[in-house]
C-alpha cells in the first residue's frame, strides 16, 4: 500500500500531485509514523528514513523549505533557495515542490498548460498577508489559465481564533480584492472576541477575486482524521505530512 494519494482535481496534462498520509514511516509516537518534518522533535535519522522511502516514489528529491508563515515564495529555476520560504515555483521537469504542513492549508498550484507549478504552505498568517498572490506572480500564465487544489487543512468547525485574526483578513480585503464579503468566513465561536474561521473559503475568495477560475479540493479536514492527517491543533506535538507537485514531462 502507498501511503500517499493524488488529489482530486483536474490536473493538467503533464503535471503530477501526491499528498501523503500520516501512516506507513517508522518514526514513533507521537509522531508515528510517516513524519517528514525534521523540526519538530522527531528522531532525525527516523525522518530521513521517512524521507527516503518516499523519495523512491518520485522522480527526485523534493525541495524541503525552512517554513516560517511567510509570505516568500521561492521561485526555484532562477535563485539558490532562500533561507526561509513558505513556497516553492518552477517551470523545470522533475523538480519536486513541496510543502510541510499540519492544520495549515497546502496549496498546490499548476498552468493548464502544464508547464508551470508550485506548492505553497498557507496558514493564517500568510494568507492573510498574501503569500497566494505572491505565487500566482510567479507563473508566467495568466491567473485564468492556472489550476489549484486545496489541500488537507483545519476546517471551519474545530478553528477558533481570536479577534487578531479576523483584524488581519479586514486589513488584507482593504488591500486585495476578495470576491465575497470577508465576513462570510467567519462565525461566532460563542466565546468573547472569537471566531470559527475558514481557511477553504478565504482562500477560494482571493483567488477568485484574482482571477483563478478553477479551484478544486478544501474538503479534507486534519483535525477530524487523526488516522490520515496530523494536526498541530489536536494533538499538540506531532508531524507533518507533505504536499508535492512536479512537471514530468
Amino acid at each position: 500500500m502507498q501511503h500517499l494519494f493524488a488529489p482530486e482535481w483536474e490536473c493538467p496534462p503533464g503535471v503530477q500531485a501526491r499528498v501523503t498520509l500520516r501512516s506507513g514511516g517508522v518514526s514513533r509516537a507521537p509522531y508515528e509514523s510517516n513524519n517528514l518534518a525534521s523540526h519538530v522533535g522527531d528522531s532525525a535519522e527516523l525522518v530521513d528514513r521517512n524521507r527516503q522511502c518516499l523519495q523512491g516514489l518520485l522522480p527526485a528529491e523534493p525541495t524541503w523549505l525552512t517554513q516560517t508563515h511567510s509570505t516568500v515564495v521561492w521561485r526555484a529555476d532562477e535563485d539558490q533557495c532562500p533561507e526561509f520560504a513558505d513556497g516553492v515555483y518552477t517551470a523545470m521537469r522533475n523538480r519536486v515542490c513541496a510543502v510541510l504542513t499540519a492544520d495549515c492549508m497546502p496549496v498546490l498550484m499548476a498552468s493548464n498548460d502544464g508547464r508551470e507549478v508550485a506548492a505553497v504552505h498557507a496558514g493564517w498568517r500568510g494568507l492573510a498577508q498574501g503569500i497566494l498572490a505572491e505565487a500566482i506572480r510567479c507563473f508566467r500564465a495568466a491567473p485564468k489559465d492556472i489550476v489549484v487544489y486545496l489541500g488537507p487543512a483545519i476546517s471551519q468547525p474545530y478553528f477558533e481564533v481570536g479577534a487578531d485574526v479576523k483584524n488581519a483578513f479586514d486589513l488584507a480585503a482593504s488591500k486585495r480584492y476578495f470576491d465575497e464579503d470577508i465576513n462570510a468566513s467567519f462565525c461566532p465561536s460563542g466565546h468573547s472576541h472569537k471566531y470559527y474561521a475558514d481557511l477553504f473559503r478565504l482562500a477560494r475568495a482571493e483567488l477568485r477575486g484574482a482571477g483563478v477560475t478553477s479551484v478544486f479540493g478544501g474538503s479534507r479536514c486534519t483535525y477530524s482524521e487523526p488516522q490520515r492527517f496530523y494536526s498541530y491543533r489536536r494533538d499538540g506535538v506531532t508531524g507533518r505530512f507533505a504536499s508535492l507537485i512536479w512537471v514530468d514531462r
